[in-house]
């Protein structure tokens, strides 16, 4: 725990703090920054993720706040408050009103992607966001979505880079020496289902298989977690399961299935792909979507959310939730296998960013204990 202030360093209680976003808005080393995040506290109750040791984020409970009070300056939120429901966040917010503290919530979802249902995650921003003292967004379209149903102004900051910069030019640099165009190698379009989380549909696969299927020398790869086809797993899913070998079995697709990728493996997997297909029924932004791009793949994403805003190069494909439009889907794809240069921020591009990124949330935070 960062100690009692005796300096004029902003203290940040992140919530959380080891997530690579929230990591990747420091400034570059060797860099001055009078900002320190908070380490992320054990949670309490010992139901901490595999995937996230820091959930559920202890610092949104209102007795951690007002204990802690002379630790930090102002608190950050980015994720990990729906595990509270509404009347815990306004004891969370009532705890840093007394305490003196302002908030500054970054509104990544505006709705959740873990949850079918998004009653839940409304009725949190409802009272999250009119709280909060500066909100930060990623995106114009989240932004006027907030400005349109919240009435609040919101600071655009774009995603930073998700790969760091040593992999990512290698990963660059290596599709720089490969031919853009279809002849001397085998090009990969990329699905990866992952856990088959409440906005993941399989939906795109069929149509998908026949737009590559058309495509020479191009192959459809899906990828997904063993644990969906594990009979023996509680998050087996036999139907899915039974799609996807069948699939696989007559060509229309390789599958490949895996355990939870680890950081390096994840960036192996986008670095392998030229396009990657985002099969999301929902949702507002994506981490996955900034990885690939770092990773120089091509990214088709459906036109839900706000995802065709977080960069120019990315295409999108019509999608109403239940049907996949397929003429949309196919264009996408035939034009991010056309483009002649790599998509994306190169490290460069990135490393910039992140220097403005540090310095746009140092301006915020100083701006609000100002006042």
């Amino acid at each position: 725990m960062i100690s009692q202030k005796t300096s004029n360093i902003i203290r940040i209680a992140s919530v959380p703090h080891d997530q690579v976003y929230i990591r990747h808005l420091e400034p570059l080393e060797g860099q001055e920054y009078d900002i320190a995040r908070l380490p992320d506290p054990r949670p309490v109750d010992g139901g901490q993720s595999i995937q996230s040791a820091w959930w559920p984020p202890a610092m949104l409970n209102s007795q951690w706040i007002v204990e802690n009070q002379r630790q930090f300056d102002l608190m950050h939120i980015h994720f990990g408050f729906d595990a509270l429901d509404p009347n815990g966040m306004e004891e969370t917010i009532g705890a840093l009103k007394e305490t003196g503290k302002p908030l500054v919530y970054t509104v990544h979802d505006l709705v959740n992607p873990h949850q079918p249902d998004p009653r839940a995650h409304r009725a949190l921003l409802d009272v999250l966001i009119p709280s909060a003292d500066e909100l930060i967004t990623l995106t114009d379209g989240a932004a006027a979505q907030i400005a349109a149903e919240w009435k609040r102004t919101a600071h655009v900051l774009p995603h930073p880079h998700v790969i760091d910069f040593p992999t990512m030019g290698e990963l660059r640099q290596r599709r720089e020496k490969q031919p853009r165009q279809s002849g001397s190698r085998t090009r990969r379009v990329g699905v990866h289902l992952k856990e088959v989380r409440a906005n993941i549909s399989p939906a795109v696969l069929q149509p998908l298989a026949r737009i590559v299927s058309d495509i020479p020398g191009t192959v459809l790869q899906v990828n997904i977690h063993q644990e969906i086809l594990d009979p023996q797993n509680r998050e087996s899913q036999p139907a899915l399961a039974r799609q996807l070998i069948d699939g696989h079995a007559r060509g229309d697709w390789e599958l490949e299935a895996h355990s939870y990728f680890t950081e390096a493996q994840l960036f192996a997997y986008l670095g392998s792909l030229d396009v990657c297909v985002l099969p999301y029924r929902f949702g507002t932004h994506s981490g996955w979507l900034e990885a690939a791009l770092d990773a120089g793949a091509a990214v088709v994403v459906p036109d839900c959310g706000h995802y065709l805003g977080q960069h120019p190069s990315v295409e999108p494909y019509r999608w109403n939730g239940e049907m996949i439009d397929e003429s949309s889907l196919n264009r996408a794809v035939r034009h991010q296998l056309k483009l002649r240069q790599i998509p994306g921020l190169d490290v460069e591009a990135r490393r910039s960013q992140r220097q403005a990124l540090s310095e746009a949330h140092r301006r915020i935070y100083t701006g609000l204990l100002a006042n």
